[in-house]
């Protein structure tokens, strides 16, 4: 297959795939979704992915009959592909009826997979480091779940995108959530700090990771709040993400972040973390 794609258990090619129009994504962004990036052929950290998954789709009461089976299927997906790098997008619905508010109990979820070349962001990103902006966080209180619905997230973004940022950090009563698709970590006197996870941030996979290879590699690292002044103060301040990887920060509300270049910090972390993946 030159493109292949899944639903609900079938393989095919772009073309031929279809969905109800209604489908409660479609209709009312009632679902989930995870994307996985596979390096050399190897899918990344798949079963966390999976683990968040299911823990989404249970926060939405969204019954998957076999997740081994589907797991196996996009490691299948993958390899039909026959990209060498690819970046899986799965996702889960509800299921399709007539459109009501109030969804039926026993609905039968839509599940699509699609696959792509992955291609990394511009290595400039990485040597230069990148801008941000701030914005209010307008998103709902269970932003922990991986659900579909990611207006405010699209909205912010392109304001970021309109304003020559490559991401708005979003801020809730004075202190720093996250990114719209992306975590937030900051460096303040060789201490690596990031929010904590709770229910308005979603805990990012490439998040953990950071985490746990941080604190491996020597460094300290906390899971604090971080007020919007502090931010600013930082000595620097990088996001995290699937896509992402570990991004430096240089320039927030135009402002400059210590000397507006990538932290020595941030570029170890980095290297690290493009080591892990093969």
């Amino acid at each position: 297959m030159n493109n292949p794609v899944y639903i609900n258990g079938e393989f095919m090619e772009y073309e031929a795939a279809r969905i109800d129009l209604e489908d409660r994504g479609y209709q009312f962004a009632d679902g989930v979704y995870e994307v996985i990036n596979s390096y050399n052929g190897k899918p990344f950290r798949m079963i966390e992915h999976f683990e968040r998954l299911k823990k989404s789709a249970a926060a939405l009461e969204i019954k998957v009959s076999d997740y081994g089976q589907l797991q196996a299927d996009a490691e299948e997906l993958i390899r039909r592909s026959g990209f060498t790098d690819a970046s899986l997008y799965l996702q889960i619905t509800r299921g399709t009826e007539p459109r009501s508010h109030a969804y039926s109990d026993d609905l039968t979820p839509n599940i699509v997979m699609t696959v792509k070349e992955l291609k990394n962001h511009p290595d400039e990103y990485y040597q230069k480091g990148v801008k941000a902006i701030t914005l209010p966080d307008e998103r709902w209180s269970r932003c922990y779940i991986k659900t579909i619905a990611l207006l405010p997230n699209v909205l912010a973004k392109k304001k970021a995108k309109r304003a020559g940022a490559f991401e708005a950090i979003m801020v809730r009563d004075g202190f720093i959530t996250e990114g719209t698709s992306s975590n937030l970590f900051i460096v303040r006197d060789e201490r690596i700090i990031t929010p904590p996870a709770t229910n308005y941030i979603l805990n990012g996979i490439t998040r953990r990771v950071i985490l746990e290879e941080a604190a491996k590699l020597g460094f300290t690292v906390l899971e604090e709040s971080i007020s919007l002044g502090e931010l600013f103060e930082a000595d620097e301040v990088f996001l995290t993400g699937t896509t992402t990887e570990v991004m430096p920060v240089v320039e927030i509300d135009g402002g400059v972040i210590k000397d507006g270049k990538p932290g020595k910090i941030t570029g170890k972390l980095f290297d690290h973390y493009r080591g892990l993946l093969g």
